[in-house]
This record gives structure tokens, sequence and C-alpha cells, in this order.
């Protein structure tokens, strides 16, 4: 007798656990800058209590993706996660091609709208990009340490301009081919393990699919012109990384780690997303940044 496949479960039913988790405890609001900028953030614990954990999130990502992770260490820490520009309401950056300079100085102009004078700052793919650049630029006095998970490295290093220019045709194409919503239907596959459960691909596709092709786009730009490896900062800094990345992998996260003078540690059972797929992990390597002294 022919075994019958199981139904596949409605997507709104997968989501609705981490829809109800960002209403109750990571809700969304904007904040004003004074350049007349807006920034869309979601926070949970009580600032103004010890360090801040600031999230930074990947390029096809957003900061709902950090609630699993978010609401495990809010109950003892203020944690704030952005929208970076062009994502979600959170305003563009002027040019057309921004710098991670340009990213900063508007994380910069946040955290100080926000009276947040001292936080450890994760990031998460793209965002170990615009981690570096804060912590290295006006940022630095403010930051106690960097966290980066399954870190971009770029592609703004000498050499790599065919390679440069192969990563922003193909970024392109793919929008321009599939939009939105056929990139979010597709990266799942990329982004998670094949042991992730049919919650977190939907959760993964749910974030991918709130983008806005021009913010993507200027962050396409950030990473063909970066160069991770050679940063230099003064602050301690540490690498992670799943280990069944298959977008960062684990020995190009560990070459990062290397060039940056920073420890290394795989998330076990973790794609790419390990925020989404292994979020214990995850608030347990946040936790662990937050105890450990700057020196």
């Amino acid at each position: 007798m022919a075994s019958v496949a199981a139904p596949a479960l409605d997507p709104a039913v997968l989501l609705q656990p981490a829809l109800d988790l960002l209403a109750r405890q990571f809700g969304e609001h904007t904040v004003r800058l004074p350049s007349g900028a807006q920034v869309a953030v979601r926070q949970c614990g009580v600032p103004g209590q010890g360090l801040s954990v600031v999230l930074l999130h990947g390029i096809s990502s957003g900061a709902a993706s950090w609630v699993h992770v978010a609401t495990r260490i809010g109950a003892d820490t203020h944690v704030l996660a952005w929208d970076a520009p062009g994502y979600g309401d959170s305003t563009p950056l002027a040019a057309g091609a921004p710098t991670d300079a340009d990213y900063a100085e508007r994380l910069h102009e946040l955290l100080q709208a926000l009276g947040i004078e001292r936080c450890v700052l994760v990031g998460h793919s793209l965002g170990a990009l615009l981690a570096c650049a804060h912590a290295r630029g006006e940022g630095a006095g403010r930051v106690e340490r960097v966290l980066l998970i399954s870190p971009a490295a770029g592609y703004g290093a000498p050499g790599r301009a065919a390679e440069r220019e192969r990563v922003r045709s193909e970024r392109r194409q793919s929008l321009q081919t599939l939009g939105v919503g056929g990139m979010a239907e597709r990266i799942s596959a990329r982004l998670l393990s094949p042991a992730a459960d049919a919650a977190q691909r939907a959760w993964v596709q749910w974030n991918t699919a709130r983008l806005h092709p021009d913010g993507y786009l200027q962050a396409v730009e950030l990473l063909c012109a970066s160069d991770l490896a050679a940063q230099r900062l003064a602050v301690p800094v540490q690498v992670a990384c799943g280990d069944a990345d298959a977008v960062t992998p684990p020995a190009a996260c560990r070459a990062v780690a290397d060039a940056l003078g920073a420890p290394f540690e795989a998330i076990a059972g973790a794609g790419h997303a390990s925020p989404v797929e292994q979020p214990d992990a995850v608030a347990r390597l946040i936790a662990r940044a937050l105890h450990q002294p700057r020196h």
C-alpha cells in the first residue's frame, strides 16, 4: 500500500508563535533622529542597567529575526535590534552605494538618541561589517566587545575585482528575476541546515519577504566594497559560525577570526541563520560576552 505524504502545514500557523512573541516581548517602534532620519527598532529589557546588547541583522533579514535570541536574554539585559537603513521603516541612506562608515554613523546617531553608553555589539553576516565599522569609528568608546556571528567577509580586498563584479551582478539579477517574494521562497534552503524545522524555515522566509529592493541593493554595494579581514579594532572580538553554514563556512569564518586575532567557536546544529536555528546557543554566546572583561 502506497504511503501518503503528510499535508503541508499552513505557513500562517507556523508563523503565529513567532509573531505572538514579537508582539508581546519584542515590539517595534521608530526613533526620529536629529538628522531627520528615522530608525525602526525593537527592544526588550530595561535600558540603563549595565551593558546593553545591540543586534545587527544580515543582508536578507531584519530586526525581527533576532526575537528568539533577544527574548532569551532580555529578562536580565537591555536588548536592542535595529532595522538597518533601507530596511523595514528605517530611512535609507542618501548614497546609492553607501560605505560601512555611513551605516556606522547612523548607528552612532541612534545609540546617542537612545542614551546607550555601553554595549556589546553583535553582528550577524552583513551585520558583522557594520559592527566592526561602528567599533572602530565614533562608537569605539561605547563598545565593550564585538561578537561576530557567521561574518560576511566582503569582496573589497585587492585582487577580488572579478569576484566582486560577479557577486554584484548575481545579486542584482536575482532580485530582478525573482523579486523579493521569489527570493524569500528560496532563501531557507540556503540559510538553514537540513535539520531545520518547518517553523524555522517559515520564519526565515517571512523576514526576507519584508525586504525593500532599494535598501537591499545598497547593502549589496556595502558587501562588495568591504574587507572585514583588514579591520583593526581596539576592542575584544569573538567570532562564531554554524557548523553547517553553507554561506560563510566554518573555514572562512575561522580565517576571519585569525585575521582579527579573535577566538573562534562553532555553533553545533546550525546553518548560516543560527540566531533562528539555534537561539539557545547564540544567547549563551552573548551572555558569556556580557560577563567577560574588556581587557
